[in-house]
């Protein structure tokens, strides 16, 4: 029987999303993670009308939904003028299905693993527990060598193995020993949440400023009953080559004074950014940082998702919604071919290759590109955006990326449940 069970190396976002799913299906599984408590860490993320749908098939719906964060209504971006470049309704207001939700990472990140401890039982999820290599064996099957908080090892045995530990990736790392370093294109990030009233809609993501130098927010909290929400707030800043990224650290603790002032003219009649920052209980400095695309996110029985498989820059809004989609079709791949090698090179075929092209594009600033082009070409100043870039040319862009990133409207709305109410895998193993 231990040779049937999946072994999940991470216990985030994308290692959480696949074991409800195999749980789902009907695949035992076990989850391997190196924290020894897991605590509501981070700050706002997106998860896209895709994703939001895949959720709701695993019974997450919007009331659990609405306890970590709140349907996002609009999607804006406005140019260092104070100037509207281009804006879209989301979710339910665009015509989908689903909701677009805009959620508190790690309140987000705690309700799945409740989920998992409810339906799959309290030694579903092994905290203290790091996968520190794999074995394949003759038979087909896997070996995972854990080492524990104490420094002990251990093996467990498994069908399956999958690597979903995020961009420093251990399993990632020993099925590509030669993969380059990790990439950083010049921009810092700080990352925070103040108390604030939302504007525009209520529920807007609002990226503001230039491609090089600006700020994105939206409320991932209902208003309470004075109107104040949780603004989580994103700043940025590129720099020229010989910037010491390396000492930025991952969520590394800042006082505002350290970057505060690279945004002091954002004061506009209608926001003042120094304002919402000088509110924050809190500040985080990240570098914004992924790796080179891969040319396979497979080895035989080990497989690859999640920042594992394809870390990107979090400037589409689709890095939390791909690791939810990369675990529903690793779930549709094995009710066809079961708890198999064949699942994973179906599921490797399918979506390595276009979601490394996402990745890139995200690289590139992703859907920001539209404030790219505008310092192009009128260098960031403008009275009439129609005159700089029409409109049809704007919602182009904006259509290209939603396609490739895979939550092209009516594509999305027309196209079947990723897995069949009520589907089991008949075969765990081979």
């Amino acid at each position: 029987m231990q040779h049937e069970r999946v072994l999940i190396a991470g216990g985030g976002i994308a290692g959480l999303a696949l074991a409800l799913t195999l749980d789902q299906i009907g695949v035992p599984c076990v989850v391997f993670e190196s924290v020894a408590e897991l605590r509501p860490l981070g700050v706002g993320i997106n998860i896209q009308p895709n994703a939001v749908r895949e959720l709701e098939d695993l019974g997450i719906g919007e009331a659990d939904m609405d306890q970590v964060g709140l349907p996002a209504r609009e999607w804006a971006l406005v140019g260092l003028n104070g100037k509207d470049i281009y804006s879209e309704p989301r979710g339910k207001l665009a015509g989908y299905k689903w909701h677009q939700y805009a959620v508190h990472r790690g309140k987000f990140h705690l309700m799945l693993y409740r989920k998992v401890i409810e339906r799959l039982g309290p030694d579903a999820v092994k905290l203290g527990h790091q996968v520190t290599g794999y074995r394949k064996e003759a038979d087909g099957s896997v070996t995972a060598t854990v080492t524990k908080r104490d420094g002990q090892t251990e093996e467990f045995s498994g069908a399956l193995l999958f690597g979903a530990e995020g961009i420093h990736s251990g399993v990632r790392a020993q099925m590509h020993p030669g993969q380059p370093p990790i990439h950083w294109g010049g921009t810092i990030m700080w990352r925070g949440t103040a108390r604030g009233v939302p504007i525009r809609s209520g529920s807007s993501f609002v990226g503001l400023g230039t491609s090089r130098h600006r700020i994105v927010f939206y409320p991932i909290s209902h208003p309470d009953e004075n109107g104040l929400a949780d603004i989580n707030w994103i700043a940025e800043q590129t720099y020229e080559d010989g910037h010491d990224w390396s000492s930025s650290g991952w969520f590394r603790p800042v006082e505002l004074a350290e970057f505060a002032h690279e945004f002091d003219d954002f004061v506009y009649d209608w926001l003042d950014v120094p304002a919402l920052l000088a509110r924050s209980e809190a500040a985080y400095e990240n570098p914004m940082i992924d790796r080179d695309p891969l040319p396979t996110w497979v080895d035989g029985p080990v497989a690859l998702l999640g920042d594992a498989a394809h870390p990107m820059y979090p400037t589409g809004s689709n890095g939390a919604s791909q690791a939810i989609i990369d675990a529903r079709a690793i779930g549709r791949f094995m009710l066809e071919h079961g708890a198999t090698p064949a699942a994973l090179k179906a599921y490797d075929d399918e979506l390595c290759q276009p979601i490394g092209q996402v990745a890139l594009r995200n690289r590139g600033s992703g859907p920001f590109g539209l404030l790219t082009m505008v310092e192009d070409r009128c260098g960031g100043v403008f009275d009439n955006i129609d005159a700089v870039i029409p409109a049809e040319e704007r919602k182009a862009f904006m259509g290209a990326y939603q396609k490739a990133a895979g939550f092209a409207r009516e594509v999305l709305n027309q196209a079947p449940r990723t897995i069949p109410e009520g589907a089991k895998v008949v075969r765990v193993a081979a």
